[in-house]
């Protein structure tokens, strides 16, 4: 990365980061443009070192999130993992820019993710992201895997629905809307 991100990134000042370079202190090569690139260092990643990760779809619901970190915690140390960290967020699992989830993805201390359903982790996508993981040699772990795929399935419909009438409509009506729908959703499953 170029020494000005890298000094970003570290919380210090371009001219530092230079002083630090011109002293060999850090590794790196430099282009013929003149440009610096320094060479990150990747911590080292111990094979069980895991990072839990715990979600709940809105603050009504946060006294949930801590008995669900509690829960994968418990889990964890059962099967003799070292707990790297522990994440705990508030969001919708259809939102994609989840400051959280992002910030752990992008961290390299840990190998695995435990998660306690796929859909805590995401609501769409959750095999890219595995596939990535273990292209870099991690792997997310997901606790209850879901016993029946079309009660998954009308829960992911569900939030699409959610999402787009709270867009549309604002919160206040997308509410009462979102309730009826899935009472006719539940209506015409029963029928």
């Amino acid at each position: 990365m170029k020494l000005s991100v890298w000094a970003r990134k570290e919380g210090i000042g371009y001219r530092a980061a230079w002083r630090m370079w011109k002293a060999g202190q850090l590794k790196g090569h430099q282009l013929p443009t003149g440009t610096i690139i320094v060479e990150e260092e990747r911590p080292s990643i111990l094979p069980d070192s895991v990072a839990i990760y715990a979600r709940v779809s809105s603050s009504e619901n946060r006294n949930k999130l801590d008995s669900q970190a509690e829960r994968l915690t418990q889990y964890a140390v059962a099967r003799g993992y070292r707990i790297y960290k522990v994440v705990k967020e508030v969001g919708s699992g259809v939102n994609d820019n989840r400051k959280q989830l992002l910030k752990l993805l992008t961290d390299d201390g840990y190998s695995r993710i435990i998660v306690e359903h796929k859909d805590r982790l995401t609501r769409f996508g959750f095999n890219y992201i595995d596939t990535l993981f273990r292209q870099h040699g991690r792997s997310i772990e997901v606790v209850n895997e879901a016993a029946n795929d079309r009660d998954d399935l009308m829960q992911d419909f569900v939030s699409i629905i959610t999402s787009f009438c709270a867009r549309l409509y604002g919160q206040r009506r997308s509410g009462r809307k979102t309730k009826r729908i899935i009472r006719e959703l539940k209506d015409a499953e029963d029928g």
